[in-house]
């Protein structure tokens, strides 16, 4: 995948205006806490589908003037390879709406950005995704399955749309027969397939993790749910045919729990630490250090079959992630990633935690909003 060499940001949370001319090689952005560092990654988490690295709503992201009149924000960047990709809210759009541009022409949908750019993040607010809900540890790996097959978003979108469409009519008591037969043939022919490509990445992924990155633990992934775990016996369109007769069955069970309660929905993401003695301990019972460490062997592990592929490596968010590593992982950290010739942004509140990559990586000072 190409770098972002060119930064620029309008009305972005704590920046009026910013721009930031970088290149090929990782960029490290310094400052003291509240300053605007994870702003910046942020930013560009916005280069793909959904609703960036902190899930936040597009009213949260602008940085409204004192008069309170929203003038919308806007994140715009130039790639290594020439192409222009700018996206921002709407003002005075009737719903909230997400517009992307690619070399000056509106796209479709968000989903055009996974063509241009595979983004993964680490954050410290994903230090709880092995303790929290599902949910989390699902978008974690589905971030991770855009980066093989764009497609994989647009499967989740639809297979959202026609769940809500039919969770609509259950509700209001509505039971078309015809119609609710025809989104539970889209949601099945969508959430199979959503199924098969979770599958299939992490079993990849899995294989990858074994083979182990310096020092980080080894991780051993699966992903389990009602479609997952048919696919593991039969082939996909047997299992289509079984989940939309389910779903036709379970509808006044549906209707009283208020949506649907098998699909690919409710899946889950499950990590293991595999030891040195042969034996795995589930990623939830380890300690808060190995979590950290398992969540990046991953993101690393994905990253280099990514680039092993045409598009190349992801982009790398990686927030106050050296801080909480040791000296070793974190010289095996800065070493992958020059490794592996893509760009990766990483921030921290410490210069002397990125000293090996002086010479190496564009330096940048962030303050109060403000870049040099």
């Amino acid at each position: 995948m190409p770098a972002v060499i060119r930064l620029t940001l309008t009305r972005f949370r704590n920046y009026p205006s910013a721009r930031i001319e970088a290149g090929p090689e990782p960029v490290v952005l310094t400052g003291a806490n509240g300053a605007g560092k994870t702003n910046l990654l942020e930013a560009l988490s916005f280069l793909s589908p959904g609703r960036g690295m902190r899930r936040a709503r597009l009213d949260e992201v602008e940085r409204v003037p004192h008069e309170g009149a929203s003038l919308g924000w806007a994140v715009a960047v130039t790639l290594a390879n020439g192409v222009e990709i700018g996206t921002g809210s709407v003002p005075g759009a009737v719903r909230e709406r997400r517009q992307v541009r690619i070399d000056g022409q509106t796209a479709r949908s968000q989903t055009a950005l996974a063509e241009y750019l595979s983004v993964l993040w680490l954050t410290p607010q994903m230090d709880r995704l092995f303790t929290e809900g599902s949910g989390g540890r699902r978008r974690f790996l589905d971030r991770l399955v855009f980066g093989f097959d764009a497609a994989h978003a647009g499967r989740l979108t639809r297979f959202d749309h026609a769940m809500r469409e039919r969770n609509h009519l259950l509700r209001e008591g509505r039971r078309d027969p015809t119609w609710l037969a025809t989104l539970e043939t889209q949601m099945a022919t969508e959430g199979v397939a959503a199924a098969a490509a979770r599958c299939e990445v992490t079993a990849r992924l899995s294989q990858a993790c074994a083979a182990g990155i310096g020092p980080f633990p080894r991780a051993e992934l699966g992903v389990s749910g009602s479609l997952e775990d048919q696919l593991a016996e039969r082939p996909a369109l047997s299992v289509e045919d079984d989940y939309r007769a389910r779903l036709a069955s379970c509808r006044r069970t549906d209707a009283d729990s208020g949506g649907a309660t098998i699909g690919p929905h409710r899946s889950d993401f499950q990590v293991h630490w595999r030891k040195g003695d042969g034996k795995t301990l589930a990623a939830e019972s380890c300690s808060t250090g190995e979590q950290k460490a398992l969540l990046l062997a991953i993101v690393l592990a994905n990253a280099r079959l990514l680039a092993e592929m045409p598009a190349g490596p992801p982009l790398l968010l990686l927030d106050e992630v050296a801080a909480h590593l040791d000296s070793g992982r974190r010289a095996a950290l800065f070493d992958e990633i020059l490794a592996l010739g893509g760009q990766a942004w990483l921030t921290g509140t410490d210069d002397a935690l990125f000293e090996p990559l002086k010479g190496r990586a564009r330096f940048i000072s962030v303050s109060e909003g403000r870049v040099f």
